[in-house]
């Protein structure tokens, strides 16, 4: 009752402003925005609701066309209005289907060529910001795609008032910057490593992000929007990458909750047992509590009302799954002087490690550590006779070439969590898996997405999902690992960043969702950090010495400055540049995998 008095006040006011103002004006804003808070209620996240006006026989032509837009943006919520704004004609030829083009506020209107009165073109104008695909993902436009501009034909009525009759072919729903951050939230779904399929679903018992956004809904709380999702499945970006626990046909009754717990209420097709119930408290545990829909209160699943698939309730706790569903953070930093590998305490450089790795060498670089530190692997000089090499950490172990290829054509080596070896070769257009357990030698793995292109480096990320390539001196694009284990493949590519009048000197990964990407321009360096998936960027702070190479984990970020000439770690919290080794001939930061 609360919200339909608000929505009731909301278009009384409005139509009084029109009709006292003695002219036809739309408030800047668009639709008129009303309160949809939800109450109080924890698992509501606070928007406003946009509520769309019909057009006047009054309105200039122009402004018909900012009320269309402003539809636009209440689409959603009220799809009848925007049909008001089309003659009959354009209402059965328009679709506002497709991606939305997400634009930057204030786009400009302006009259188009000659006018008779009886029919006006208008352009809109506007800086391409972004597009949101069908299944919600968040796909930034480049700065280097210009200004769009999109003419609407208008015809006057019998009434004398104006109608959209044409809309330029293509084009769907535009919304401004202010109409997706009133109505959109983005939001972290969790599935499961591991292409879909029974038999891999548990295999590695960790969780990959996926990162969409989605709409605020008047008519659900959101932690109900958020589970609908979860159960529709990945995002492309991750299709044939990860898993679910959820079966195609289940759906989502309710979520609704109380002081101590949230209640998860299901329907569909599942046999559930004790394999699934991990997979399950896994998905739902981390998904409802990383986007603070939980907050750590008992999280209580049932089917159709009842308890789960027994007698008893199926109940999430807050200590019930550890993190290593999600992966570690933590781990040893190492650095690499006169060719030898170095442990990097907090306050001082450490000691070599054990074995040839630790030992002074020209004859390999870009060197890289497995997950756990167990091996390291790099790319051999002209005088090692070129090629990847590989060693263990351990007195006895011994340095062995395991991919064939000159330095210049193999990209630095890059390894998987389950022990392989990735690298792209240059010289055969082909990415190169090496997996020491087969026994056999490197295979070539299938990449239709990188076919011709110039691809510079390659890195696996930490979740063992992703891939990251750069592509020539300007590009990074990011894919994942489809397929499976016994046949993978690269696919679902899609262009993170791409810089003009500047060069990509180096990328790495924070985890499995982040990519720091270090960028050279003429005068100056930056590191921005990149959501992968959305784009979502944030440019660190820079360092008056001139970086080489970088390396992360979690919150931690080491460089390499050029030259060799030592260390640097950014400290989040002064927010700057601080000296780790002092040392010459310090290069290479190495954290596992990454």
């Amino acid at each position: 009752m609360r919200s339909s008095r608000r929505l009731a006040a909301a278009l009384a006011l409005a139509v009084a402003a029109w009709a006292g103002s003695g002219c036809a004006v739309i408030p800047v804003g668009g639709p008129f925005p009303v309160d949809e808070a939800g109450g109080g209620d924890p698992m509501s996240k606070p928007f406003q609701r946009m509520i769309a006006v019909s057009p006047q026989p009054a309105w200039a032509p122009l402004q018909v066309v900012q009320g269309l837009q402003a539809a636009m943006a209440a689409y959603a919520d009220e799809p009848d209005v925007l049909s008001t704004y089309l003659t009959p004609a354009a209402a059965k030829t328009w679709k506002p289907d497709g991606p939305i083009t997400v634009i930057a506020n204030r786009p400009k209107y302006d009259y188009v060529g000659k006018s008779d009165g009886d029919q006006v073109v208008i352009r809109l104008t506007g800086t391409p910001v972004a597009r949101i695909e069908a299944d919600d993902t968040y796909m930034p436009y480049s700065a280097a795609v210009g200004d769009i501009s999109v003419d609407f034909t208008l015809v006057k009525d019998a009434q004398g008032g104006y109608h959209v009759q044409s809309v330029e072919r293509g084009v769907g729903l535009l919304l401004t910057m202010d109409d997706v951050a009133r109505a959109y939230r983005p939001t972290k779904l969790y599935f499961l490593a591991g292409p879909p399929g029974p038999s891999r679903l548990f295999a590695e018992r960790r969780l990959v992000v996926d990162r969409v956004w989605l709409r605020v809904k008047p008519t659900e709380n959101f932690a109900q929007t958020i589970v609908r999702r979860l159960l529709e499945g990945p995002s492309k970006a991750l299709h044939g990458a990860v898993g679910s626990v959820f079966p195609q046909g289940m759906s989502i009754r309710s979520v609704r909750s109380d002081d101590d717990r949230v209640v998860v209420d299901l329907h569909g097709p599942i046999a559930p047992d004790d394999l699934y119930t991990d997979g399950l408290k896994a998905q739902l545990k981390w998904t409802l509590n990383n986007n603070d829909m939980a907050n750590g209160r008992t999280i209580e699943v049932q089917l159709d009302g009842e308890p789960f698939y027994s007698s008893d309730p199926l109940v999430i706790r807050a200590d019930d799954m550890r993190e290593d569903w999600l992966g570690s953070n933590v781990s040893p930093a190492y650095y690499v002087s006169r060719g030898a590998v170095h442990s990097l305490g907090d306050d001082r450089p450490g000691n070599a490690v054990q074995g040839p790795a630790g030992q002074p060498n020209e004859l390999y670089s870009r060197l890289s550590m497995s997950d756990g530190g167990a091996m390291v692997a790099a790319r051999g000089t002209p005088a090692a006779g070129g090629g990847i090499w590989v060693t263990r950490v351990a007195p006895d172990g011994r340095w062995q070439r395991w991919i064939q290829g000159r330095q210049e054509d193999l990209t630095p080596p890059s390894w998987h969590r389950d022990g392989t070896l990735w690298t792209y070769d240059r010289a055969n257009d082909t990415v190169l898996r090496c997996d020491p357990a087969s026994g056999r030698g490197p295979e070539r793995v299938a990449a239709p997405g990188l076919d011709g292109l110039d691809v510079t480096r390659l890195r696996v990320s930490r979740d063992g999902v992703r891939v990251a390539v750069t592509v020539g001196k300007n590009e990074v694009r990011v894919g994942a690992i489809t397929g499976g284990g016994g046949a993978p493949m690269l696919g679902n590519f899609q262009t993170l960043i791409t810089v003009t009048d500047e060069e990509i000197r180096d990328i790495a990964w924070r985890d499995g969702e982040r990519l720091l990407v270090l960028i050279q321009s003429k005068n100056a360096q930056s590191v921005r950090e990149i959501y992968v998936g959305d784009g979502q960027s944030t440019e660190l702070p820079a360092t008056n010495k001139r970086l080489e190479s970088i390396s992360a984990l979690g919150q931690r970020l080491l460089a390499a400055t050029e030259g060799r000439k030592g260390i640097l770690e950014f400290n989040q919290d002064k927010q700057g540049w601080v000296s780790k080794v002092d040392e010459g001939d310090a290069a290479n930061p190495i954290f596992s995998l990454g």
